[in-house]
């Protein structure tokens, strides 16, 4: 194999003449807001520097991870006990036969961009390659702050459950950053109540939260605003929610009451039970989040956790979720329309993990945009087993052909990694070469000026207008 990596070059993904012009004029350098990631706050608040290129770039990497188990790779070498060297020697092993998988393009765009190098990751390369990096990891450059400013990041919201006590976001706040840091609220274990002695734990960490004692689901609800609040207060304006699909059920389908009491009670709940359940409870949120200004996202289609034996051994988030088949439209539009009859539908974000939904979800949006705001319903970006080229070029192509791609938010890293910014880079390339084509093909006019506004509107400003912050 060829040592160097020439194929990550300025003009990289760029096919055409205009959409070089799009991008390097337009996109390039906007500054990034990364409304959706789990990054660590108190890594951002603590300015960590790391020890080893493993820590940034291989601990918590599930996408690197299904990679090396699918080579055959020991676990030992992967979340095992490894040393750092050994683990990044296996991934650089895995690095070459990653081909046509995103995990190619970013590796060496993240190599590029973050230790200027222009290898290619191989057994060949990679003691040289660790050596470097460790080496610039020891600067300011190369601390978890010095790396969102070497991306031009200005905002990161990370994803914090409702139990949070959200000190680092306080604390980094106090510092009176240029970039800022704030919080999102992700609920999903408040209605998680398929375990119940597990959601009683969780209960008895909210009642200490809020400082209400939950005897009933009112008083659910009731802690529920109160740590709605509290974010409010330390600079939330989002709310994220992972569900295989939305539920909806007529108001009183069954007694909510009811099924609390068998929660506490720790008795068995029939499926309908906990779909209201979870239902009620998200219901009840999202007006919350409308009357706050808020704007909500929902992230559908994910089925998790599908290995259970490797679950028991290595935890959830380990590399064994993948897209599931679940039926979404009708529900998702009754559950939208049940808000938005009341005019207690907020700013939403769509995501769909199952690309046979693209159109579905794409379509869907504009049954609730109602004049009221630019793009008030989103068909979110390209999400998870989708944001890699043809992914996101099917994305673009689906909102473009039954929404408007040019009041798209743009995209996120969804990461939890400080060195996965260059995937706002890979969109914004992918996104000037698809419009650079149609200009190419006669099917857009060659006019620079208003092509490159619809960009960089969605590369950044777009976002920027869009979220309350």
């Amino acid at each position: 194999m060829k040592a160097t990596s020439s194929f990550i070059h300025n003009d990289f993904l760029l096919q055409n003449d205009f959409s070089k012009i799009l991008y390097h004029s337009y996109a390039k350098d906007l500054p990034i807001i990364d409304y959706h990631n789990h990054l660590s706050p108190k890594d951002v608040c603590d300015n960590r520097k790391f020890n080893t290129i493993t820590e940034v770039w291989l601990q918590g990497d599930h996408y690197k991870w299904r990679a090396m188990r699918t080579l055959g790779i020991n676990e030992k070498f992967i979340t095992g006990k490894a040393t750092d060297n050994e683990k990044f020697l296996k991934w650089a092993d895995t690095v070459p036969y990653t081909i046509r998988n995103p995990l190619f393009h970013w590796t060496h765009m993240e190599l590029m961009k973050h230790f200027s190098i222009s290898e290619i990751l191989s057994p060949e390369t990679a003691k040289k390659i660790y050596s470097s990096t460790n080496e610039q990891l020891q600067s300011l450059n190369h601390t978890t702050q010095g790396l969102l400013k070497m991306n031009n990041v200005t905002l990161v919201c990370t994803t914090d459950d409702p139990i949070d006590s959200l000190k680092n976001h306080s604390r980094y706040a106090a510092k009176e950053k240029e970039m800022k840091l704030l919080p999102t609220f992700r609920p999903d274990n408040s209605y998680a109540i398929g375990n119940s002695s597990n959601y009683l734990e969780y209960l008895n960490q909210l009642e200490a939260k809020s400082n209400i004692q939950i005897k009933n689901f009112e008083d659910l609800l009731a802690a529920l605003e109160n740590r709605i609040d509290y974010f409010h207060e330390t600079g939330c304006r989002l709310s994220d929610h992972g569900l295989e699909n939305l539920y909806y059920f007529q108001k009183g389908t069954c007694n909510i009451e009811q099924i609390f009491k068998k929660i506490k009670a720790q008795r068995p709940l029939e499926i309908k039970e906990i779909n209201y359940f979870k239902f009620e409870v998200l219901h009840f949120l999202s007006t919350c989040y409308h009357k706050r200004g808020w704007v909500q996202q929902y992230h559908l289609g994910a089925i998790r956790n599908n290995n259970k034996r490797l679950l028991k051994k290595l935890g959830p988030d380990t590399g064994f979720d993948s897209i599931g088949d679940y039926s979404q439209a009708k529900n998702l539009s009754r559950f939208l329309n049940s808000l938005d009859k009341t005019d207690q539908l907020a700013k939403t974000i769509l995501y769909n993990l199952n690309p046979s939904d693209n159109e579905v979800f794409a379509s869907m949006v504009g049954n609730f945009n109602d004049g009221s705001v630019k793009g008030k319903i989103q068909y979110g970006a390209a999400w998870w087993f989708l944001d890699q080229k043809d992914g996101m070029e099917k994305h673009l192509n689906s909102l473009s052909n039954i929404g408007i791609l040019s009041c798209f938010v743009g995209m996120l890293t969804d990461s939890r990694s400080f060195l996965s910014f260059p995937r706002h880079d890979y969109f914004r390339r992918i996104l000037c070469n698809l419009i650079g084509d149609d200009v190419k093909n006669g099917i857009l006019p060659r006019d620079e000026k208003w092509l490159g506004k619809i960009v960089s509107d969605i590369c950044y400003h777009n976002a920027k207008a869009y979220f309350p912050f």
